[in-house]
């Protein structure tokens, strides 16, 4: 979870000062013309150095950034950088000066860029972005990863023991809690070809949006998308449509509710709250997931966490007090920050026996 701690800032009211700066430019062109003169064109780059400054002026975190994403979204590329010079040299049309300068207004207003372009890049997809929905931070590419590499080093255990098991844990089936826009889940799928994931969420934005995510990728044939509430219990027909998991990967809320004031104002905005809200220390839902997670995995099940960098030793303890769960913390895993931000817990019998890494 990828979450700017920013001072509060009181948006002014829309239009005079940006819109004064651009007609300014655009206003010599009448002058221009009944001189005889051709018009100045408006390059893309020009543009995007005009809203960078005006971001800036506004107080909008990266600036630049943010005018780059926009530009290059109605030009029809990924990133700025992806446009070849002449692009970002030649002259733009009339209706991509208006469509680039709508969405700049909305990123004035302080709406995540993601939100307005409508879409963001997860683990190589492309995913459709809509407000109140989670938006997925770079960090959580990671904890996809750990997955991958689970699941990768249990095939290559299965092989060596030749064991007849080994084509059934080629298949793994992957609970997804608290899945939002489908990232997570979406992104074993489409790593894994021959995985099955319950993809788990409480708001009905984030089950349609998982759904039409899934639909626009060609992988809602090995998805179920589930509406429901972790912290209302098990309901097994629902979660386990095909079995007890291999693995319960989330990034659930977390945020310890005596920071949430501390977010940025495109987060308290724009994105659901309660997909960040952990409670008290931020474990609310953290420890419902624990709670649930052995009568939803198999034997050799693991879960895999994001938490917040204080949760490590909290969850530990907690994992001590509860031994009748049968769950052990087996590494700890940091992010591209150095911080401690994931946590891989085994089902195990014997918490003990088990060593906890610092990865």
């Amino acid at each position: 979870m990828w979450l700017r701690f920013m001072k509060p800032w009181g948006l002014r009211p829309r239009g005079e000062k940006w819109k004064g700066r651009l007609q300014s430019l655009l206003a010599l062109q009448p002058l221009r013309l009944a001189s005889g003169c051709r018009p100045p064109s408006v390059t893309a780059r020009a543009l995007v150095n005009h809203w960078a400054q005006l971001f800036e002026e506004r107080g909008v975190p990266e600036a630049r950034e943010s005018s780059e994403y926009i530009v290059a979204h109605v030009l029809g590329a990924k990133t700025f950088q992806s446009l070849s010079a002449s692009q970002r040299c030649a002259p733009i049309t009339d209706l991509q000066q208006e469509q680039i300068g709508e969405l700049c207004t909305r990123r004035l207003q302080r709406m995540p860029v993601q939100y307005v372009i409508g879409e963001w890049d997860f683990q190589g997809l492309t995913l459709k972005m809509t407000p109140p929905v989670f938006i997925p931070r770079p960090e959580t590419e990671e904890l996809v990863n750990l997955v991958l590499h689970e699941q990768s080093q249990r095939c290559q255990e299965f092989r060596r023991k030749r064991t007849l098991a080994h084509q059934s844990h080629s298949w793994p089936l992957i609970l997804d809690v608290c899945c939002g826009s489908g990232a997570i889940a979406l992104s074993l799928l489409s790593k894994l070809t021959q995985s099955r994931v319950v993809a788990v969420d409480k708001g009905e934005e984030a089950v349609q949006l998982t759904r039409e995510n899934a639909q626009r990728l060609h992988l809602e044939d090995r998805i179920q998308i589930v509406r429901h509430d972790i912290t209302s219990g098990v309901n097994r027909e629902q979660l386990l449509p095909w079995g007890p998991v291999d693995f319960v990967v989330s990034n659930p809320p977390y945020i310890f509710h005596c920071d949430m004031a501390q977010l940025a104002p495109e987060i308290l905005s724009y994105e659901d709250t309660d997909s960040l809200d952990g409670g008290e220390n931020g474990m609310s839902v953290i420890r419902e997931i624990l709670s649930q997670a052995p009568m939803l995995l198999k034997d050799s099940g693991s879960i895999f966490l994001e938490v917040d960098p204080r949760h490590p030793e909290l969850v530990e303890k907690w994992l001590q007090s509860h031994p009748d769960l049968g769950l052990s913390l087996l590494a700890t895993h940091v992010d591209f920050c150095g911080k401690p931000r994931f946590l891989h817990i085994h089902k195990s019998r014997d918490p003990g026996s088990r060593r906890t890494q610092n990865v």
